[in-house]
């Protein structure tokens, strides 16, 4: 697929195509494809206007949309045709932007299989010297060797990572993985099937590390609002506790607004829910004035977002970051007509 998306190829500096590296460099590149096609389409309403020729386009399209399609041969025309009928169905960021991440993944995946069966006499000989001179094959190493975990791994054979394995480590891998494979007819397909669960858990930590607030940020600077991240400031004083929103507006100093991102399903909803709006009521009942918004992604239950919308100014789906970013610039530069709530709370001594 690699060679099929446009403009920015895959990595190929040698020590950064680990499969994590491969994930980071394609959700990167699907976000800023997402981003320059929401702008086009003005959120995704307008869709004649997305050039479609591009396979990403394509991809982005047809899974945040649902469609039965394969992107890799439907045409534009059939795309826009099936789109147009299922004009209800609300688009969703996150598989409109990792389809094309789990293609990119599982094709390097396939690559480093071949290199496995390769440097192994095709599934054979599992030498220290081959595992240490190979340390992004890790992932699969692991699986051969019976681990569940990374955690499991290193208590068993010490530090070793896709970076590099130290020799030591190396040949407690090779005895485990012969020992544990002796007898046993080792394919391709077995190989990629045991590290299926590993790219997912790779492309679920960048969803919620990346994907979700990129689009967030990506709108506040679309409509120049300064803000500040998570990481990049110590707390926002709260009633209760100090703590850190996804995103303050425009800084800790002179808090305006605070977002915080969040992804849910249906089953955790409730509880998701009462930790977000706690911290809502311990900012706002600390700073005056204080707008807080929430940007969810997600099946969410209806029963939920109403309850939050009670502590919340805002409560606005990720595809409208847009809309949401617009609200708070208006805010910041004086329309009080954005502030819904304002909560007083405080913590006194009895006496």
């Amino acid at each position: 697929m690699a060679d099929e998306i446009e403009d920015q190829p895959a990595p190929t500096d040698e020590s950064s195509e680990t499969l994590s590296a491969i994930a980071l460099a394609s959700m990167e590149r699907f976000i800023a494809a997402y981003l320059a096609l929401s702008k086009v389409t003005v959120g995704f309403t307008a869709l004649d206007k997305a050039d479609l020729s591009k396979l990403e386009n394509r991809l982005i399209v047809v899974h945040g949309l649902a469609l039965s399609l394969e992107a890799d041969k439907a045409t534009p025309k059939e795309i826009l045709r099936d789109a147009a009928r299922m004009r209800a169905v609300g688009f969703d960021t996150e598989p409109a932007i990792t389809a094309g991440v789990y293609l990119d993944l599982r094709a390097y995946a396939m690559d480093l299989v071949e290199r496995l069966n390769e440097v192994t006499n095709g599934f054979t000989i599992f030498s220290a010297d081959v595992i240490n001179a190979n340390p992004k094959l890790l992932p699969f190493l692991q699986k051969l060797a019976g681990f569940r975990s990374k955690s499991e791994m290193k208590r068993a054979v010490g530090n070793a990572s896709d970076h590099a394995i130290p020799v030591a480590a190396a040949q407690k891998l090779a005895d485990l993985i012969t020992r544990a494979n002796r007898g046993r007819t080792i394919s391709r397909n077995m190989m990629l099937e045991s590290v299926e669960p590993t790219l997912e858990g790779i492309v679920r930590d960048l969803v919620g590390k990346v994907l979700l607030e990129s689009v967030v940020a990506d709108a506040l600077a679309s409509e120049g609002v300064t803000f500040i991240r998570e990481k990049e400031y110590e707390s926002l004083r709260g009633v209760v506790y100090d703590f850190r929103a996804d995103f303050l507006i425009p800084d800790a100093a002179s808090p305006k607004a605070f977002i915080e991102v969040r992804k849910s399903s249906t089953r955790h909803a409730s509880l998701y829910a009462k930790d977000k709006m706690f911290s809502a009521i311990n900012w706002k009942g600390r700073n005056k004035d204080l707008l807080a918004v929430l940007i969810v992604e997600g099946p969410w239950t209806r029963e939920t977002l109403t309850v939050m919308a009670r502590v919340f100014d805002y409560v606005m789906p990720l595809s409208r970051s847009a809309e949401t970013a617009a609200a708070i610039k208006a805010y910041v530069n004086g329309d009080k007509s954005k502030l819904k709530w304002l909560i007083q709370f405080s913590i006194n001594p009895a006496s």
